[in-house]
């Protein structure tokens, strides 16, 4: 059964952000807009004057001479081909420039969102974002606001020269098609065009998040003996998506054919009309045949507007996506007007949190770590000890309860100040496709040699690094697949004591690693102990071995434990 996705905003709302966003180059798409529309009255005009040159040959009274006839088409064609450019060239300087526009604002997004709202959000949604939905936006940029504007003011005109020049019963039947043609019928085929629009982008993105966790994840899908099950997922998502394909094209192609038979009756009335009134002595022949083929040669925007609907199906469906992501709150705001951090301890009274604002996932938390302790928090997997330790860096905003740095509070303490003193080596470290050099210098980028080598000896990583046989200057590969998980976490330490903060909350630094590795990064750890202050998060005992004071954590709840 098909489940039917609907959109946050609605059609007109998304087209009037997405028109806001345009900002200065406003005046560049009004350029575009009116090139556009001279430049389709000058194609139209081609034809026209070879009617009116017809008629003149029958004898309808016409002041122009042959020679002014011929050298109006022949310049209408000419101006035609120059404005066309100007108004092309017009409209993708505007979708490119926007292109980048769009991606800073989203990257902003991100970073304003990140790291605790990006923790829910499937990444392959984000790159289809970032790529396919920015890509749909073009279109709506570069094909689908001059359009409109030119449809609208070339329908008037010709309206308008049609009366004028040969009968006001012609301009009517003109304009009966012009909105036929552009309006009705497009409101006619939008509802189904744009329900199998946003159903298609939702299942297009959906893909694209399963397709990059199973290359991502191609290694452990093989071990696990998971391979069949898997393509049996990707095959019936990928006849899911060519299902949703099939609906969409099929909607479109039915628009799209309704348009073409539209134009063809309204060509026949003209026609009917224009003989009808040929044959009543109410107008002559030579008007005639310039009325009609006016009539003939003006539904070109029209039927451009008309086929918008399924570009705009797209466009709703990307843009909805893009603004949603632009109008979500993060869940924390940075602090700039504070005060900044100053070394210290960490004293925490009365902590209360939780997600969902129902759950409590930590309750009544108390704890205190002095300067030159290394605390251990233990529990088991899911109790709240990696939320605690965000909470420490302010990722998530507390419900209740104090953390004091030095005895100031985390919400007065200024973002980047907090940032600079705190960091956090999470239970996986993530390397760029980079040398290790490059990846050390995330944490400091105008590091000396002499530092990056001094941060690694700390991590117990130096030796190993200089048994490579690129040294520092040896690419990890993708995802760092070309090092152990041991020798990623170890190079994540390094970041840490490169970056030279006084508190390190480490969150299972131990887990993915055998007994040598825990051994190694327990002792890199140990031997800082007079030079940093450490929260060490685990659910090994082994490794609280090197801890001075161990809290554990139960059901949300946290106490000091005794040590035996």
């Amino acid at each position: 059964m098909r489940n039917k996705q609907t959109l946050r905003r609605s059609g007109a709302v998304i087209m009037a952000s997405l028109i806001v966003i345009l900002g200065s180059l406003g005046y560049i798409m009004i350029l575009a807009v009116i090139n556009g529309t001279v430049g389709f009255l000058c194609a139209m005009g081609v034809t026209f004057f070879g009617a009116v040159g017809i008629a003149k040959a029958i004898g309808e009274t016409v002041f122009l001479s042959y020679d002014g006839i011929i050298a109006l088409a022949v310049g209408c064609g000419v101006l035609r081909g120059i404005l066309r450019y100007i108004e092309q060239y017009s409209n993708h300087y505007i979708a490119f420039r926007l292109l980048a526009v769009l991606r800073d604002k989203i990257f902003g997004a991100l970073r304003r969102l990140c790291p605790a709202k990006l923790e829910s959000k499937q990444k392959g949604s984000i790159i289809a974002m970032i790529t396919s939905d920015i890509e749909t936006l073009e279109v709506f940029y570069a094909h689908t606001i001059s359009p409109v504007c030119i449809a609208v003011l070339v329908s008037l005109t010709v309206f308008m020269v049609i009366g004028l020049v040969s009968s006001w019963y012609l301009s009517l039947v003109a304009l009966a098609g012009f909105l036929t043609i552009g309006i009705i019928s497009p409101l006619i085929f939008s509802g189904k065009l744009k329900a199998s629009g946003v159903s298609y982008r939702k299942e297009f993105a959906e893909c694209n998040a399963y397709f990059l966790d199973s290359i991502k994840g191609i290694q452990e899908i093989v071990l696990s003996g998971g391979g069949e099950k898997r393509e049996n997922e990707v095959n019936a998502r990928s006849d899911r998506l060519l299902y949703e394909t099939k609906l969409m094209k099929r909607d479109i192609t039915k628009s799209g054919a309704a348009t073409e038979l539209l134009v063809s009756v309204f060509i026949i009335i003209a026609l009917a009309v224009g003989i009808f009134l040929v044959m009543g002595d109410m107008l002559s022949v030579g008007k005639m045949i310039m009325g009609t083929v006016l009539v003939f040669g003006s539904f070109g925007p029209v039927i451009a507007v008309s086929a918008l609907p399924g570009n705009l199906t797209q466009t709703f469906a990307s843009g909805d996506r893009v603004l949603n992501l632009l109008s979500e709150k993060p869940a924390v705001s940075p602090v700039e007007n504070g005060e900044n951090m100053t070394p210290g301890d960490i004293i925490v009274n009365n902590l209360e949190f939780s997600y969902d604002d129902n759950t409590k996932v930590l309750k009544d938390i108390s704890m205190y770590a002095k300067k030159g302790e290394i605390i251990g928090i233990v529990g088991k997997s899911g109790c709240g000890k990696s939320t605690f330790l965000k909470l420490l860096l302010r990722f998530w905003q507390k419900d209740k309860g104090d953390i004091l740095y030095s005895g100031t509070d985390i919400d007065k303490i200024n973002t980047d100040s907090l940032l600079e003193h705190v960091t956090m080596v999470s239970q996986v470290t993530y390397l760029f496709d980079e040398t290790i050099e490059d990846n050390l210098r995330i944490a400091k980028p105008d590091a000396t040699m002499e530092e990056l080598e001094n941060a690694c000896k700390m991590a117990s990583v130096h030796d190993f690094i200089l048994s490579l046989p690129c040294g520092y200057k040896t690419k990890t590969g993708t995802l760092g697949d070309r090092l152990s998980a041991g020798e990623r976490q170890r190079i994540g330490l390094a970041r840490a004591f490169l970056m030279g903060s006084e508190w390190i909350l480490l969150d299972e630094p131990t887990s993915n690693v055998d007994s040598i590795n825990e051994g190694i990064i327990l002792r890199s750890i140990s031997e800082q102990k007079n030079k940093r202050n450490i929260i060490l998060v685990s659910h090994r005992e082994s490794t609280m071995a090197i801890a001075d004071r161990i809290y554990c954590v139960e059901e949300g709840r946290m106490y000091e434990q005794n040590r035996k």
